[in-house]
C-alpha cells in the first residue's frame, strides 16, 4: 500500500522546518523516506524557465505540484514521500486527483499552524533571501488574511503542530501510528 505524508500549511508557517525534522526522525526509525518540496521543484523551474508575474508563478507552482506527484507515482510502496507544500493553493479536487494518479492509498497530513501576524512577519523577513521568482514581501498582508482562514485538507488523519518551534512530542511516532491505522490484516 502506497502511503504519503503531506506537510501542509500556509507559506511561512514553518512547513519546511517541520518536514526536515520529520524526515530525519523517520530515517532514524529505519524508514525509506523521500522529501519532496514544492519550492525546491519550483525554484528549479525558475532557474530554467525564468520568473514572471503572479500568474506565471502560479503556473510554475501547478507544474511543480504535478511533477511531485508524477515522481510519487513511480515510487515503490516501501518508499514514503513527505511532501512539503501549501496544499490549499488549488482546489481539493486537484490534490485528490494527484493522489489517485500516484496510487496513494493512505494519506497522513501534518498541519502546521501559524498565527497570521507571525506568518506575515516571517514572509517579509525572508523575502529578500528567497529566489526572486517567489511573490514579493508585499504579499505578507494577503498572506495574513489567508492564514486566518486556512484549514487542513483532512483527506486522512491530521496531526496538528505549531509552526513556532520544534514539534511537541514525538512527531515521527505519531506519523508512523497514523500510517499504521490504515493497514489491515
Amino acid at each position: 500500500m502506497k502511503r504519503v505524508v503531506l506537510v501542509n500549511g500556509v507559506p511561512a508557517s514553518g512547513k519546511s522546518t517541520v518536514a526536515r525534522m520529520l524526515v530525519r526522525a523517520l530515517v532514524a526509525e529505519g524508514m525509506a523516506v523521500v522529501p519532496l518540496g514544492l519550492d525546491t521543484v519550483k525554484e528549479g523551474l525558475f532557474a530554467q524557465i525564468g520568473t514572471g508575474d503572479r500568474d506565471h508563478n502560479r503556473m510554475l507552482g501547478r507544474a511543480s505540484y504535478h511533477a511531485i506527484f508524477n515522481l510519487v507515482a513511480g515510487f515503490s510502496d516501501g518508499i514514503l514521500p513527505v511532501i512539503d507544500a501549501w496544499h490549499g493553493f488549488q482546489p481539493e479536487s486537484v490534490l485528490r486527483d494527484h493522489l489517485a494518479r500516484a496510487g496513494a492509498a493512505r494519506v497522513v497530513e501534518i498541519w502546521v499552524r501559524v498565527d497570521p501576524a507571525e506568518a506575515a512577519r516571517r514572509y517579509r523577513a525572508r523575502a529578500c533571501r528567497r529566489h526572486s521568482g517567489h511573490l514579493p514581501a508585499s504579499y505578507a498582508e494577503e498572506l495574513a488574511e489567508l492564514a486566518a482562514r486556512a484549514r487542513p485538507i483532512a483527506l486522512g488523519p491530521v496531526i496538528e503542530v505549531e509552526g513556532a518551534g520544534a514539534p511537541q512530542g514525538d512527531l515521527a511516532a505519531q506519523v508512523l501510528a497514523a500510517l499504521r491505522e490504515g493497514e489491515t490484516g
